[in-house]
Formats: C-alpha cells, sequence, structure tokens
C-alpha cells in the first residue's frame, strides 16, 4: 500500500479539503494484525411537545412487538431499532420551582440536570451528554461535535414561566452556564465542514464557486483522479456515492437559495440557504449529518427539529393548528388524531435518516450499524407535561454492541440517563455517573 494512500485523509484543492469516508484502502493495516475497525458515532433528534403515547407505545413487549401507528415508517428498520418505554427525566419536573415544563423538557434532556429557573444571565444546566463524548473522541476528527436545528430561537428572555429562552432554544451544552446554540442554515453548515483550513482563501474561493456556479468537487478534481487509480472496486464505489452526495446537497442548497433571491425580488425576506418547505430544511439537514458522520467529520451531534413549546403549524399535512396548542388536546379525539399525524410526519423523516445510514456500506455492515441515534422528546404527553414515561427511541448497533429489533420496558422512574451511561460506554468514555443515573441501563445487550 503506498505512503499516498495509507496517509490521505482527505481531498484537497485551491482552498478546499473535503475529508473522506472510511473507506478500507485507506486505512493502514499491519500483517498478522486485526483491520482497523469503523469509528462508532452518537445522535440526538429531539422532537418538541410530546406525543399522542396511545399511537406511539407498543403493546407487547420483547422481539414480536406489533409496530404501532405512529411508529409504522420504521417498520424497515426494526431489526435496528429499540423502543424503550418507561424511561424518566426526573429534573424536567419542577421539583419545588413550579410552571416551566417545557423549558425544563429541553435544558435537562441531555443534561439529567434540573435548570435554574431564571430569566437573567445566570442561567444553570449541566453539560450534556453529546458534549461529554465530544470531550473523549472529539479530537480525532476536525469538528468535536456539530449542533443543528429546523427552529432558531433566541438566547435571552423571558420564554417559559420565568425561564430563560436559553432553556426551551438549546439541547447541547457545552457547560453548565454555556449552552452550544445550533445552526438553522444548511448552507453555513456545509460550508463550515468543507471549507478549507485559512479562512481568507477559503472565502475568496467560495466567492469563486457561487460565481460561477461551480460545485466544491470541482475544486478537488485533479486530485480525486490520482485518488481513484489507487482505490479497489468497493472503495471505488463508495468514493462515487459519497461525492455525489455531496453534489447533490449543494444543488438542493442553491435551489433553496434561487427560492430566497426569488422571495427577495418580490420584497420577501428569508435566510439564505434556508428550504421554505419544513420537509425539506429537515431533509436537507439529515443528508448533512449523514454526511459528516460518513467523512468522519465529526462522531457526535444533535439535531433538533423544533424548539420545545414550539407552536409551528403543520399545514403540509393538513394541520393548521400549532403544535403547542394542540399538545394540550384535553384528550379531544380529534386534537389528539392531529398530534399522531404531527408525530407520525416526524417519525417519517427520522425514517429518511435512518435510510440513508443503512444505504451507506462500512466495513462489513453498514454506517446504521456503527451508530447509535438516540430520538426522543423530554415531555411523554404534552397535555399532562409529564417527564416519565417518555417517547424514546435507539437506533443502530454501536458496532455489534447493541442487540435491537425489540421493545423494552422499564420500571417506572428508571432515570433517562442510565440509558447514556450506556452509550457513553461505548464511545470510550465511562463515568461511574451521569445526571441523576442511579446505574447503567439493562437489556440493552
Amino acid at each position: 500500500m503506498s505512503e499516498l494512500i495509507s496517509r490521505r485523509t482527505a481531498l484537497k484543492g485551491l482552498g478546499v479539503s473535503i475529508a473522506l469516508p472510511w473507506m478500507e484502502s485507506l486505512v493502514p493495516s499491519v500483517l498478522g494484525q486485526t483491520p482497523a475497525r469503523p469509528p462508532r458515532r452518537m445522535g440526538f433528534v429531539y422532537v418538541p411537545n410530546g406525543v399522542n403515547m396511545a399511537d406511539w407505545t407498543p403493546s407487547s413487549v420483547g422481539r414480536d412487538f406489533r409496530m404501532p401507528r405512529s411508529l409504522e415508517a420504521l417498520t424497515p428498520f426494526r431489526n435496528e431499532l429499540l423502543v424503550l418505554s418507561g424511561l424518566t427525566c426526573d429534573k424536567a419536573r419542577p421539583n419545588g420551582d413550579g410552571p416551566g415544563d417545557h423549558a425544563r423538557a429541553m435544558a435537562a434532556f441531555l443534561t439529567g440536570s434540573q435548570p435554574r429557573k431564571t430569566a437573567g444571565a445566570n442561567i444553570r444546566a449541566g453539560v450534556s451528554v453529546d458534549q461529554l463524548a465530544a470531550q473523549r473522541v472529539g479530537n480525532a476528527t476536525r469538528f468535536p461535535s456539530l449542533e443543528i436545528g429546523c427552529e432558531s430561537g433566541p438566547q435571552a428572555g423571558n420564554c417559559d414561566s420565568g425561564y430563560s429562552c436559553a432553556y426551551s432554544s438549546n439541547l447541547s451544552w457545552r457547560s453548565e452556564n454555556t449552552p452550544n446554540p445550533k445552526e438553522t442554515n444548511p448552507r453555513l453548515v456545509f460550508d463550515r465542514l468543507f471549507s478549507g483550513r485559512v479562512p481568507n482563501e477559503s472565502d475568496r474561493n467560495r466567492a469563486m464557486r457561487e460565481h460561477f456556479n461551480q460545485s466544491i468537487l470541482d475544486f478537488v478534481r485533479e486530485d480525486a483522479n490520482r485518488l481513484r487509480s489507487r482505490l479497489g472496486a468497493a472503495d471505488l464505489r463508495r468514493l462515487d456515492e459519497y461525492t455525489t452526495s455531496i453534489r447533490e446537497i449543494e444543488r438542493r442548497i442553491q435551489r433553496a437559495d434561487a427560492a430566497v433571491t426569488s422571495a427577495a425580488a418580490r420584497g420577501m425576506t428569508r435566510p439564505t440557504g434556508i428550504p421554505s418547505e419544513y420537509r425539506d430544511h429537515i431533509r436537507l439537514f439529515s443528508d448533512i449529518l449523514v454526511l459528516a458522520f460518513q467523512a468522519d467529520l465529526t462522531r457526535v451531534a444533535t439535531f433538533v427539529h423544533a424548539n420545545e413549546g414550539s407552536n409551528r403549524p403543520y399545514r403540509h399535512i393538513e394541520v393548521s393548528e400549532g403544535h403547542h396548542d394542540l399538545s394540550h388536546h384535553g384528550n379531544d379525539r380529534a386534537k389528539l388524531d392531529k398530534i399522531s399525524r404531527i408525530n407520525r410526519f416526524h417519525i417519517e423523516q427520522f425514517a429518511y435518516m435512518l435510510n440513508r445510514l443503512k444505504s451507506i456500506r462500512e466495513g462489513e455492515g453498514t454506517l446504521l450499524d456503527n451508530c447509535m441515534i438516540m430520538y426522543g422528546s423530554g415531555n411523554g404527553d404534552g397535555n399532562r407535561h409529564n417527564h416519565d414515561e417518555l417517547p424514546i427511541l435507539l437506533a443502530g448497533k454501536a458496532g455489534g454492541s447493541v442487540n435491537s429489533g425489540r421493545h423494552v420496558r422499564y420500571s417506572r422512574n428508571t432515570p433517562l440517563c442510565n440509558l447514556y451511561l450506556e452509550m457513553l460506554d461505548r464511545m470510550g468514555c465511562r463515568p461511574e455517573r451521569f445526571g441523576d443515573s442511579t446505574g447503567r441501563l439493562t437489556q440493552l445487550t
């Protein structure tokens, strides 16, 4: 194996550096030693306002459970999926602090810490599980972690019964006082992931690329052609699939930009690079996240579909009322049906992400096989604002260390943070405790 191949990690061109996906041809091997395995990745997908649990929870446990109505879109992935019932986020409860369940739900979801009730600058929650993992594995990638979302939100002011807007807008926390704000613009995330290391040079090249409608792939074509001549057939196919995905994302961002330009010409304004359709926004970010995992640009990510307490309407699925308003359904059958419709929409987008992860071959399995993607909400039933019986899914096999394809029910008030300890173990970070954990979660293996 040539030194060029064994040491290569990226395609390079004029001010552009594109990380390469995991490929056997690029992994140094020594005669007699076990070949290197693909890395494990950890992701968290958050949806607000709880769910209609009656349409969410399987009626039986074990492998033979029937997929409930809200989860039907995940049927093709049931062998890569765990439905985890009975988990609790205790620190999202009032615990003497009164109203503010939406703010606490998001702030405590990944931290397992009681957020300080304040609308001022003295916010406090805790280090989130994604950031603890990033501290352990982040030095192996260009970006320690990735924080994205489809709804922006203020970082100050009173957003929920005396709680700062920072709590209901941020899922990831770098320290107990410092949230990691998410990026909502796909173009900015894409450019951040693939821009070169020299900022001024990257800006010039990006301007040139946009002026001539060039792809970043055009800047690395010569280097890519040199690499192709040295790859095996399987890795050559992986490279082609990877670069095709990059170009497709570029085209979708360009279409979103064109729509923005057209709207601006009619006197309308919208942030650059954000698709006008919510579904397109979620799927574009899903593809960018998958690409970041595939290229090993990061191994830790959080993705917020919408902020906690979001009152977004879903007119594209014939739900004109706001999500938060509907979540206070009062057991009204029509409202519950609309909540289920919203739940199914979000699950369909999650299924889209899982399909992209599963379609990418990596090592002896797929990219999904080497991931742990947790999906859930810090509220159970939005009407009751309860924080037990949370809707929690875990997709992926974490390199074969998770025994998926089951519905597992845990005893009442089992801490959600017990799951995080298991996930952290699989990322090589083995703390004795995290948040309000009481031990490691059983029945994952």
